[in-house]
């Protein structure tokens, strides 16, 4: 079995790393498993772990009172689900449920956080690599609004 450092170097998220700094995320790391319907968080919850998606796929849920439960992305392997842990004060905004059976790779937040207020350039080389993600999501989320309303004109 390879070294997991070496998976994370295969994550879009982590690739280009230094061999360092992937020996540092992997310190913080765990393989987790979950069955289709478990949840992995939820809305209001402590935000202190990111997952890494190896296998199945994970709906970002959010619930609407009308409405009730809406998936609003889906993630897949090699995608990272949850960023919450690196905001104060540490909340989860949505809840994620497993589609499927689902391997990942889990990341302790606060270990990650304390690395991070440690080598203040590791930890700006991943929050800059965490706002890709977010940005990406964001303009993802954009288009699914823009499909959902139309152009805003009634039609």
């Amino acid at each position: 079995m390879r070294a997991l450092d070496a998976m994370l170097a295969e994550v879009p998220l982590l690739a280009g790393l230094e061999p360092e700094a992937l020996a540092l995320i992997a310190g913080c790391a765990s393989n987790v498993r979950f069955d289709e319907g478990d949840v992995l968080f939820r809305e209001g919850g402590d935000a202190d772990v990111f997952y890494v998606i190896r296998h199945g796929s994970v709906a970002i849920e959010l619930y609407s009172p009308p409405r009730g439960g809406m998936t609003i992305e889906t993630i897949s392997a090699g995608e990272v689900v949850g960023w919450s842990w690196l905001f104060p004060p540490h909340r989860w905004h949505f809840d994620a449920r497993a589609l499927t059976q689902v391997r990942a790779t889990a990341f302790d937040g606060a270990c990650l956080r304390g690395k991070c207020d440690e080598d203040p350039a590791f930890g700006y080389e991943l929050m800059r690599r965490f706002a890709q993600v977010m940005l990406e999501r964001l303009q993802w989320t954009r288009l699914r609004l823009m499909d959902v309303y139309g152009r805003g004109d009634g039609s």
